[in-house]
């Protein structure tokens, strides 16, 4: 799968980031949500990004 990065809040790759891949969907690095509640299949999981990092990218027109 190819990731081109869209937004994010460092440019070191270590901080949240919301990517395109070429399958038409998005990918986010957060950090991972241990105590949701939820009960999540194990391949899924929660990350936690700010919300000012998805308005920059809708204000940005990337997504």
């Amino acid at each position: 799968m190819k990731l081109t990065r869209l937004v994010g809040e460092c440019d070191e790759g270590e901080c949240p980031t919301i990517y395109a891949t070429d399958r038409g969907t998005l990918a986010i690095q957060g950090g991972r949500l241990a105590e949701h509640g939820l009960d999540l299949p194990a391949h899924e999981t929660l990350v936690e990004i700010p919300v000012e990092l998805v308005r920059k990218a809708i204000r940005d027109n990337l997504i």
